[in-house]
């Protein structure tokens, strides 16, 4: 009897026997949650599966101006309104992480400034944002700040080419049949160009102790090289321009209010959480590595590319990584304003029409699964790259 219980006190017995029932746990549940499903679902008669997605949806899941997929009202499926919204969530997501990576990294700087003005400014700028629920931000930018804009005939007039008002925010839109292949190829050789000019900038570096402008020359690499590729290739882009047309703008691209609302909001909001970060990164670095820079000549600006950024980046990515998964999802709380992101458009409208809530629901949870691990990934490759290898 005691050689049968001797086993319980070894340790490989013992992690074999409880992965082991964790796996029959977690089989038990997931049949629960299949049968009360299955049950449920035959019940109330509704059949399983998803022949809904060759439906013809029958309502536009996008304002006109914003239509670049090519939704067909009479032809397009619930399956294009998935990918409508999928499109009209990504646009929100992607520019919201652009502009509140570049805020909140000025913001937080700017807390650090001895200036106390600035200071002052940006501490009540992270203070008033991270203290009042996002949800509000939102009704704030939309109802109080974009509505609160001209109607469409007293647009905001910029350089004849950009029309800001109440309802939209009407800009050229570039008509590149042929010439979108040629710009890309053109980006993917700049991208070549400068990680080659990198390498070779940081071995120059090294050897000789001499920087080099890698950054503008890559600026100039991005925009200039498609150009010069279309010019060689004797393509031209045209562009369609907003027209005032009675009481609307036609021709070009329309950005709707609750889309400008959205970004604004999502930006500001987030921007106050990644200053934070930043400023904890910079913090992070002990005076004495700042002291040692200077006393070897290196100038402030060098000191804060060389000696306080690489530093600070290993403290500030892992959670800068949590606020673009934060930001992402966020981006769900548009149905408030009625942007038509996923959840708007398919979740709601797709679903109320069809009935499959079951299938809609996975289908939206697993697209922002997908898109936060695709972040997650990125990040993580990102937080090795940049951190300090010790020797």
């Amino acid at each position: 009897m005691s050689e049968i219980f001797s086993f319980w006190y070894k340790g490989s017995f013992r992690r074999i026997f409880f992965q082991g029932l964790a796996i029959l746990l977690f089989i038990g549940f997931a049949y629960f949650i299949y049968h009360n499903t299955s049950t449920n679902l035959a019940r109330l008669n509704i059949a399983p599966g998803f022949e809904f997605m060759d439906e013809i949806a029958g309502f536009m899941p996008t304002t006109k101006g914003m239509n670049l997929t090519g939704f067909d009202l009479n032809k397009s499926t619930h399956g294009d309104v998935y990918v409508v919204g999928i499109f009209n969530t990504l646009i929100v997501a992607i520019m919201g992480i652009i502009l509140a990576t570049i805020l909140g990294f000025v913001m937080g700087v700017l807390r650090l400034s001895k200036n106390l003005i600035i200071s002052f400014i940006a501490s009540a700028y992270v203070e008033g944002m991270r203290n009042i629920p996002l949800l509000l931000w939102i009704l704030i930018w939309y109802f109080g700040v974009i509505l609160a804009g001209p109607s469409v005939r007293q647009s905001i007039n910029l350089f004849d080419t950009i029309f800001i008002n109440k309802r939209y925010v009407a800009m050229p839109q570039p008509l590149m049949s042929e010439a979108i292949w040629m710009i890309l190829f053109g980006l993917f050789l700049a991208c070549i160009l400068i990680i080659l000019l990198k390498k070779w900038a940081t071995q120059r570096r090294d050897q000789t102790g001499q920087d080099f402008p890698v950054f503008w020359i890559s600026v100039v690499a991005i925009f200039f090289i498609p150009l010069i590729i279309l010019f060689v290739a004797g393509v031209s882009v045209t562009w369609e321009f907003p027209v005032l047309k009675g009481f609307n703008y036609i021709n070009g691209i329309q950005l709707p209010a609750s889309y400008m609302a959205m970004v604004l909001a999502l930006s500001f909001y987030t921007g106050a959480y990644i200053a934070e970060i930043v400023r904890a990164g910079i913090l992070a670095i002990t005076s004495g590595q700042i002291d040692a820079a200077r006393s070897i000549g290196l100038r402030p600006g060098q000191i804060n590319r060389f000696v306080v950024i690489p530093q600070a980046l290993r403290v500030i990515v892992p959670p800068l990584t949590s606020q673009y998964l934060n930001l992402t999802k966020n981006s769900s709380l548009s149905v408030a304003i009625g942007y038509t992101d996923l959840v708007n458009v398919f979740t709601g409208i797709s679903m109320m029409q069809t009935g499959n809530a079951l299938e809609i629901i996975m289908l939206t949870m697993v697209f922002y699964a997908c898109v936060s691990l695709i972040i997650s990934l990125f990040m993580n490759w990102f937080n090795k790259r940049v951190a300090i290898v010790e020797r």
